[in-house]
């Protein structure tokens, strides 16, 4: 794999991944966290993150192929559920009751929802990991070195995680709140986009390819 694949690799999971619009919704899920637990609460979505898509990159395209399921049906479900989770984010409390009881119980449950999933590993990140590391057409050199690659952007995100800390220090849950709803309206576009992007992969609708989505052909 040349340098230029290298770079064309890792622009794709940075763009899947995205490590940045992961802060919004870190400070929405954090804001009934103790300030104690944020760098664990961190830790703790990355970590979980790193084992879904590393199980996706080992195992995704076979579990997919063997229950016969088409990329396009798993990216308009992820769509749904991030759609769903951003009017959360938008037209929801600050934090929604259920999710607030499940806070009182255990304060690092928000690590796996909504921050491991869908956000960091979202249904993007997982198609393109699938994608990336095709078993037909990639070594098992060149997987490694794409498992490499996500571990470098999941690191890159985590860092900014910890930093988000320091922030939500500085803004608190008034400010977390208004940018997890401005954010909310992102995530929805998203959400939208990852719906027709299914459409058009299953031969529904005839979209236009986006530059970052040629990338992967």
């Amino acid at each position: 794999m040349d340098l230029a694949a290298l770079l064309k690799e890792l622009i794709i999971l940075v763009v899947v991944i995205d490590p940045v619009g992961t802060i919004p919704v870190f400070l929405f899920a954090v804001q009934t966290v103790p300030e104690r637990l944020h760098r664990r609460f961190a830790f703790n979505a990355v970590a979980i993150s790193a084992v879904v898509l590393l199980a996706f990159l080992v195992g995704g395209q076979f579990l997919l192929e063997t229950l016969g399921l088409r990329l396009g049906s798993f990216q308009i479900a992820g769509g749904v559920i991030l759609f769903i989770f951003a009017m959360t984010m938008i037209f929801g409390d600050s934090k929604p009751s259920r999710e607030i009881e499940e806070a009182e119980r255990d304060h690092l449950a928000g690590a796996v929802f909504p921050l491991a999933m869908p956000s960091i590993a979202s249904p993007g990140a997982m198609l393109a990991i699938v994608i990336l590391t095709d078993n037909h057409t990639e070594s098992i050199v060149d997987q490694a070195i794409t498992a490499g690659l996500l571990l470098i952007v999941l690191l890159l995100t985590l860092g900014l995680l910890l930093v988000a800390s320091y922030v939500h220090r500085v803004i608190g849950n008034t400010g977390a709140s208004v940018i997890s709803r401005v954010m909310g309206i992102v995530l929805a576009t998203i959400a939208v986009d990852s719906v027709i992007g299914g459409l058009d992969a299953l031969g529904v609708l005839d979209v236009a390819p986006l530059p970052v989505e040629s990338l992967l052909q």
